[in-house]
């Protein structure tokens, strides 16, 4: 069933917060702060570290989390950290048309944490994209970003979490362990999908026009398919690996493009 979100509440996240408990069945995500904002920094590393002495704690404790390759760590690391990144921008989206801006400088994170990888929250005050009908942008919310139509809110999305916070940290990643450049945006683009999949029973609307619009404002729409299941629901195909298969312990993924 579809949840009917508080619009009106002034919290910019509220809609975010409201999708991600009907996702996780009234829990918390388990690489997401609760309530996402973070404001005691203490022990949390910025985002922009990510491309410079950061990316080693990142890249290490995927190593010891699954005992991995340094090619594979830093595969798993990056899909794990693109799929809870974008998460609350995809819902945000999907839900409410109300965008998080999740640049690498309103994002902070914490490593080797009980359970996960990675967990990741936002500053206080990060700004959120919004249309004009929206009740922030009618109410003056100062860290609302308003912008005229729904193509300009992806192309705020896009410039948040790609542009501005991921690429720089591909360009990183790829330069370290030399992992491909389109195997890497196959993991971002599996995350999305399955970001929308996976809450499609908390959001309104069709969950393949959802995926299609959101990896197009990506420019990766073609790095995954969509194929619908018998309840209904799509299964999200990728055309590129993680590298899960390298692991001691194989695995091959939902979706894995490997299987027979």
């Amino acid at each position: 069933m579809t949840i009917t979100l508080e619009l009106a509440d002034s919290r910019p996240l509220a809609p975010v917060t409201a999708t991600l408990r009907a996702m996780f069945g009234g829990g918390e995500a388990p690489a997401l702060f609760p309530g996402l904002t973070v404001t005691d920094q203490a022990g949390w590393t910025p985002a922009t570290d990510l491309t410079g002495p950061g990316l080693n704690a990142l890249l290490e404790s995927a190593g010891r989390r699954w005992n991995a390759q340094p090619h594979a760590a830093a595969a798993l690391a990056w899909k794990s950290y693109t799929y809870w990144l974008a998460l609350p921008a995809v819902l945000g989206w999907a839900s409410a048309r109300r965008v998080p801006l999740i640049t690498a400088r309103n994002v902070v994170t914490r490593f080797d944490n009980a359970g996960t990888l990675v967990t990741i929250g936002v500053l206080p005050g990060t700004p959120v994209a919004v249309l004009p009908t929206d009740p922030l942008a009618l109410s003056h919310h100062p860290d609302a970003v308003v912008v005229p139509d729904e193509e300009a809110l992806l192309a705020a999305f896009r410039g948040a979490l790609l542009d501005e916070h991921l690429a720089p940290l591909l360009d990183t990643v790829h330069n370290r362990v030399r992992l491909g450049r389109r195997p890497l945006l196959g993991s971002l683009a599996s995350g999305v999908a399955y970001g929308v999949v996976r809450s499609a029973d908390a959001v309104p609307g069709s969950s393949a026009e959802s995926i299609d619009r959101l990896l197009g404002a990506l420019q990766v729409r073609d790095l995954i398919d969509l194929a619908p299941t018998a309840n209904g629901k799509l299964d999200v195909q990728r055309k590129t690996c993680c590298l899960a298969f390298t692991l001691p312990a194989p695995k091959l993924c939902p979706g894995c493009c490997i299987k027979p």
